[in-house]
């Protein structure tokens, strides 16, 4: 069974989620954006999340009021075979009532969290409260042959009809179920070698036992093969400027095999046409890299192999310093065996210059124009002796809407080192719908030329405007000064 997910709308609800998280330690907490700020991840809506957690049969536990659920899930209830459980737990955790997935175990899930909260669930189920078992859902290693067959028999049983066992299983021994040798209902227990011999109908239901394949594979396993299959996985990768034609097969590689993709929307939305239905997608805001880098190290902590999603070179002015910064600075005991990757992507800059030639092709710098993690005061010392050195220049994060004098500052200072009819590359969505590519002298660069979507590259003084025929235009920095 999937991890499950622990769904709440406020931060009033965190106390009994955490209570809860203690019963299924690898569940993880999703709460609303906005409305709360210590859950493990948000979520921006709550019908499509709960959707998606539904449809990818991932156990909900919704610290909501029952309703909400119901009606959210209501047009996907077609197949009461695949439901995963869903349960609803009052927000002061008066109440932990099962909604469906009564095949998938929903009821013991109920008592495993009930017992935690010290109160009785909620379980309706008739047969599951007269008899204290399920006989649509057995435990693990046996498994129903003739479920068409189930509804008529557990309509007899209910009715007062008695039951006999063929064979042996003490989950059916200890029940309060009506056993009688002369019963004309019957249960019978075979294994794969016997099932032939067995007559399933709507009078004898017939459970074939044998180890799943997982308990089989994981008890041939050594110690070490089993600490290594367990261990969380963390990827940090680069999905390049936005088409996908542009993306590394690694990268491809390790997304299509997660179990969770965590990061900033515009990044998940660009890689998603490769996400199957069962890979799970945290949206986190752009800018809490550090909180994001955390919180993706916890999920891989739990078991999980996770990959954190930037756009370009996660290298670069992205989630990979983040992630190491926090590794450094909080040091929890759980990360320490989580086996983490860095996985390169085309940046920005790189795919920019490509567009109009070679204007990095010596040597050059990239600068981020956000005064946000460091003062204007580096940065425009770092503008200056790059140009003094002669660097061409890639500036990122060049304009904002909160950040609309930085660039024509930038300019001020290159112009003092520069000539004015130095070539100056703008390219905007790169691989993205929309896309723009510019050339023009630095004198004629305006900060309505620029957004975050924006990549800068300044040439060099040796930096070169040619033309290819009468309609080709190609900037490069030659490679001998």
């Amino acid at each position: 069974m999937k991890p499950p997910a622990i769904l709440i709308l406020g931060e009033t609800s965190i106390t009994v989620a955490r209570q809860v998280q203690m019963a299924l330690p690898e569940a993880i907490i999703y709460g609303l954006i906005d409305r709360t700020h210590s859950a493990d991840f948000t979520y921006t809506n709550f019908g499509e999340t709960v959707r998606e957690f539904f449809q990818t049969g991932t156990p909900i536990i919704g610290i909501c009021a029952a309703g909400i659920l119901i009606r959210t899930l209501a047009p996907l209830l077609t197949n009461k075979w695949q439901e995963p459980p869903v349960l609803a737990i009052a927000e002061d955790g008066s109440a932990v009532v099962p909604l469906l997935g009564g095949l998938q175990g929903v009821n013991d899930l109920a008592r495993q969290i009930a017992s935690v909260l010290q109160i009785s669930p909620a379980i309706t189920t008739t047969g599951d409260i007269r008899f204290k078992t399920t006989l649509l859902s057995p435990p693990p290693g046996y498994q129903l042959v003739n479920p068409d067959d189930a509804k008529k028999f557990l309509s007899d049983l209910l009715a007062g009809e008695k039951v006999k066992l063929i064979g042996k299983a003490d989950w059916l021994k200890n029940s309060n179920l009506p056993i009688s040798s002369a019963a004309k209902l019957s249960i019978e227990i075979t294994d794969k070698n016997n099932l032939n011999l067995a007559k399933p109908s709507s009078d004898c239901l017939v459970y074939l036992w044998e180890e799943s394949q997982q308990i089989k594979e994981k008890s041939s396993l050594s110690p070490g093969d089993f600490a290594q299959e367990s261990q969380g996985k963390l990827a940090i990768v680069g999905t390049g400027p936005g088409a996908l034609n542009w993306m590394s097969p690694e990268v491809r590689e390790v997304l299509e095999k997660a179990t969770d993709w965590l990061g900033y929307k515009t990044y998940l939305d660009l890689g998603d046409p490769l996400r199957s239905p069962e890979i799970l997608r945290h949206d986190s805001v752009n800018r809490l890299d550090l909180d994001r880098a955390e919180r993706a190290l916890d999920l891989a902590a739990k078991g999980r192999s996770v990959v954190l999603v930037s756009s370009g070179d996660p290298g670069i002015y992205a989630m990979a310093a983040a992630v190491f910064e926090v590794l450094e600075k909080k040091a929890k005991p759980a990360w320490d065996a989580i086996a983490i990757q860095v996985c390169p992507g085309i940046s920005a800059m790189q795919a920019a210059a490509a567009r109009v030639g070679a204007p990095l092709g010596h040597d050059f710098c990239a600068i981020s124009l956000s005064d946000i993690l460091k003062s204007w005061q580096v940065i425009s010392q770092r503008i200056e002796l790059a140009a003094r050195a002669d660097l061409a220049i890639a500036f990122y994060n060049p304009v904002s809407q909160e950040r609309t004098w930085q660039l024509e500052k930038a300019k001020e200072i290159l112009l003092q080192w520069r000539s004015p009819q130095t070539p100056v590359v703008l390219a905007r969505n790169l691989g993205r719908k929309g896309e723009t590519v510019t050339v023009k002298f630095l004198e004629d660069m305006t900060i309505n030329d620029a957004d975050m979507r924006t990549i800068i590259l300044i040439g060099s003084s040796k930096t070169r405007l040619i033309e290819q025929g009468k309609t080709k235009q190609w900037v490069y920095t030659p490679r001998h000064y």
